[in-house]
């Protein structure tokens, strides 16, 4: 079958080079060898014979994963393993050729990590299941997903589409491959390192046994990769759904159901989050909706804050830089969410900071007074206002700096409104 010549098609020169753009444009930290995405080129330029050659006839190893922790938003940290840059490439390089053989086996209602498929598609969908009556919510937490997975469950369902022992080998080696903590080794007799380029693949994978479970008990549900919610029309079901889904997950997969993290909910519930969006009930239009979840609200707004810290002495045209690039990565992630009044104060806000950071940035009474002239105002009160001992946020909410550096010439400098960008996906 075409599958036993899976290696050769991993190792082709064209799928090889696809790997290592894309390994590139990913960028990402160096692994346990200091090597840097900008010097793999050069070491496959001298290294590539014999590393496909390790690789052929199996005595190529893996490095092991560099442990990194990420704090949670919520608390806490979540591990990563960051590989070597050239495991990652090999790792893309498997990707690429397996992800076609098992996406289309996967199941309509899977959205993570998918290609074509994204976390608004699962929205949509839960959206659709609320407004049909399904208002009450399994939500399943998967304790430690990454860290749990049973190498030989997950490469026994592997085995299931690939049929090449060699591609079977590589795979299983990379899983084992260990993790370096502190200068320490550490083996791993479980779990897949989440921050490989394998991972996300490998997820969808051991997970879709839980996806034919959900279809063959006639269940709606959403997935996108280790977040699952279930739908059911009433509490009793749902509470059933959660005790006998539970014990599928921990007897069958092997996994982890997070006791205290997961619950019976419903849309309306401040506390339920799916992929950072909260829901409401409209009661004028008589349907579910979906907007930013308050959590993802306070980051978004903390993550602006930082960016314009007054301290932070840097070009404002750079800091207006990075300022639209969160702005516009949030709004386009929610846009199918109503934001339009949050957005607005948002955008107020934002603009009263900004001005501030001019004020601090000017520095000077001269260059204070000299920069208010230049924008528009008399000199007997640009001279006053330069001298005031007011504090930069105080002079920022002023009519002085509202009518000097006003709104459109913020624009003009390069400011994106939020809610104008909102506005313009929706027009």
């Amino acid at each position: 079958m075409y599958e036993r010549k899976l290696l050769n098609q991993i190792l082709d020169e064209g799928n090889l080079n696809l790997a290592i753009k894309q390994v590139k444009r990913n960028k990402g930290s160096a692994g346990v060898d200091g090597m840097s995405v900008e010097q793999i080129q050069g070491y496959l330029a001298l290294n590539k014979d014999d590393l496909l050659k390790s690789i052929r006839n199996r005595t190529y190893k893996p490095e092991p994963v560099l442990r990194v922790e990420i704090p949670k938003p919520n608390g806490g940290v979540r591990l990563l393993g960051i590989p070597t840059v050239k495991d990652r490439v090999i790792q893309q390089a498997i990707a690429q050729i397996l992800t076609p053989l098992f996406d289309r086996q996967f199941s309509d209602y899977s959205y993570g990590f998918r290609p074509r498929r994204y976390a608004e598609m699962a929205i949509i969908k839960g959206l659709e299941y609320m407004n049909d009556g399904y208002e009450w919510i399994v939500d399943i937490d998967l304790e430690r997903f990454f860290d749990t997975v049973n190498h030989d469950r997950l490469m026994n369902l592997v085995a299931r589409t690939v049929e090449d022992g060699d591609v079977i080998s590589l795979i299983r080696k990379f899983l084992v491959s260990g993790v370096q903590i502190d200068e320490e080794y550490k083996e791993t007799i479980i779990g897949t390192p989440q921050g490989g380029n394998l991972s996300p693949l490998l997820s969808n994978i051991m997970l879709h046994e839980l996806d034919m479970e959900l279809e063959n008990r006639g269940l709606r549900f959403v997935r996108y990769a280790d977040d699952c919610i279930i739908f059911a029309k009433s509490q009793m079901a749902a509470n059933r759904i959660m005790r006998s889904i539970t014990r599928f997950i921990e007897e069958k997969l092997g996994l982890i159901v997070n006791a205290d993290k997961s619950k019976v909910t419903n849309p309306n519930n401040t506390d339920f989050k799916f992929l950072g969006f909260g829901f409401y009930k409209d009661y004028y239009a008589k349907q579910y909706k979906a907007k930013p979840h308050h959590k993802s609200v306070e980051r978004f707004k903390y993550k602006l804050k930082q960016l314009t810290k007054r301290n932070w002495s840097i070009d404002t045209k750079y800091r207006v830089g990075r300022i639209n690039q969160v702005i516009r990565g949030w709004v386009n992630y929610f846009k199918i969410g109503y934001m339009k009044k949050l957005l607005m104060n948002i955008d107020a806000h934002l603009r009263v900071r900004l001005r501030a950071c001019i004020w601090t940035k000017w520095k000077t009474a001269k260059n204070r007074r000299k920069n208010l002239i230049k924008l528009g105002l008399k000199r007997n009160k640009a001279y006053e206002y330069s001298h005031s001992s007011k504090g930069a946020t105080r002079v920022a909410y002023s009519w002085i700096l509202a009518t000097t550096i006003t709104n459109e010439r913020l624009a003009r400098f390069g400011l994106v409104s939020g809610l104008e960008h909102y506005n313009q996906i929706h027009a």
